[in-house]
Parts: C-alpha cells; sequence; structure tokens
C-alpha cells in the first residue's frame, strides 16, 4: 500500500465544490476519475479543505492510497493528462507514510480574498475576484481585521449550516493590503467554520465603505449572533493558497 500526497490548483468556476456531489461535477470526482484512469484503481481522496462551489486553489492538499507503489512523478505526469480537460492541475506528488492525513495533519490553512475595486468590472478575470465598484479604504479594513485576532467565538461569521462541533477558532493571521485596483485579504488559522472567510471579508467591506468603524466590526463578532454578519462575500474572490504540517 501507498500513500501519495498531492498539491492541487484549481479554477473553482465548474465545480460544485470539493466535495463529490451527486448530480454536478467536483474537483474529488474529476480527480478520483483521473486517478482511476492511470491506476485502475478506484480510490477516494480526503482533502486538507472542502472548498466550496466557485471557490479557487492555489495550493489545496489531497492524499489517497494506491495497493503497488507508483513513482511520483509519474503519477502528476499521468494524473495532469488524465485531468484534461478539466482547469485543475497536480503541481507536485509526494510519497507520505501511512499516517499521513491532509485534513487532520494540518497544522495551518491559508486563504487570500481578492477585490478588484475600481469602477470597470472585470473581464480576464470575471470569475477570480470580487468586483466592488465604490472606493474602499484598505487601511481601515486592515486597522478592523487586527481587532479579531486571536481566540474567538465566531459564531457571527459562521454559516447557519456549519457542522462544526464549537464556533470557536483561533485566527492567526488576518490582513488587508491595497495594490492599485487590487485588495487583497489573507487569512490564516489552524481550521476555519464554514463561510468564515466570505463573511468576514463581507463584513469587511462595509467598513471599507465606511458604513461600519473598526469598532463595529469588533462587535459584531463579540454579539455572537448570524444576523450581525454583513452579506457575505461572493465565492469568486476567494482562494485556498496553502496548507502547512
Amino acid at each position: 500500500m501507498a500513500r501519495l500526497k498531492l498539491t492541487i490548483e484549481y479554477d473553482g468556476t465548474p465545480f460544485c465544490g470539493w466535495q463529490r456531489q451527486v448530480d454536478r461535477m467536483s474537483v474529488q470526482q474529476a480527480l478520483e476519475e483521473a486517478i482511476l484512469r492511470f491506476s485502475g484503481e478506484t480510490v477516494t481522496t480526503q482533502a486538507a479543505g472542502r472548498t466550496d462551489a466557485g471557490v479557487h486553489a492555489l495550493g489545496q492538499v489531497a492524499h489517497f492510497d494506491l495497493s503497488k507503489d507508483w513513482d511520483p512523478f509519474r503519477v502528476r505526469e499521468a494524473l495532469n493528462y488524465h485531468l484534461r480537460p478539466h482547469p485543475v492541475v497536480i503541481i507536485d506528488c509526494q510519497a507520505v507514510g501511512e499516517t499521513f492525513e491532509a485534513r487532520f495533519s494540518a497544522t495551518a490553512r491559508h486563504y487570500e480574498y481578492r477585490i478588484l475595486n475600481r469602477r470597470a468590472p472585470a473581464a480576464i478575470e470575471r470569475n477570480q475576484v470580487w468586483h466592488v465598484p465604490m472606493a474602499l479604504d484598505a487601511a481601515r479594513m486592515h486597522e478592523a481585521a487586527q481587532m479579531i485576532l486571536g481566540l474567538h467565538d465566531f459564531t457571527t461569521f459562521r454559516s447557519s449550516e456549519c457542522q462544526a462541533k464549537s464556533p470557536m477558532r483561533t485566527l492567526d493571521a488576518f490582513d488587508v493590503a491595497g495594490d492599485g485596483e487590487v485588495i487583497a485579504i489573507t487569512a490564516s488559522a489552524r481550521s476555519f467554520l464554514h463561510h468564515q472567510v466570505r463573511s468576514m471579508v463581507g463584513s469587511l467591506k462595509l467598513v471599507g465603505e465606511g458604513k461600519w468603524s473598526p469598532q463595529d466590526f469588533r462587535a459584531a463578532l463579540d454579539a455572537a449572533d448570524r444576523r450581525r454578519c454583513g452579506a457575505m462575500a461572493p465565492a469568486s474572490g476567494l482562494y485556498l493558497t496553502g496548507v502547512d504540517y
């Protein structure tokens, strides 16, 4: 038995998310069908994070087992061949020990959210950013973001359908940086609640517009009430950029 670790990049636009669904193509299904075509084995892959429909990845990590040893380089090349024409690419493939698990062995997950902040909408990056035409104050958004670092009850920024047993999470980093027309929001934590990043970004937008103060943003968190959350940011601007082990 051989366990392989994959680092994966994908455009989430055409998929229903990472996880298999009955009636729509998922990243997981595309990957598992590619594994079957090159190896003849039906496997179940496990990912570090179950990204939602439309969410992208630059550094998703997944693992799976095969009954015989394969050269990781050959596996990567075979998968990239059989994944076509899906917008999914295997960046790296490594042999790992049988105790490695993409989800449970992870010590940190990193996300980036990209906002295109200009009057004109996106053309080339239409499905890769959130277009916000009104001017946003990135410095003010960053100030607000720093106010929720650490261990908190993130119920306000949690999906009503979240299946996590506890709303308590430790937010290790949450930064906002403007660069011309693009505002990049980065977040790091051991784990995130369902829709947590998109919910936090949606509320930060209110700060950037001047509708909320940084203190209002912190007060929304402290309320531990989903009704205090701003409108959730769309999936198109969110990227899983990396996972630490």
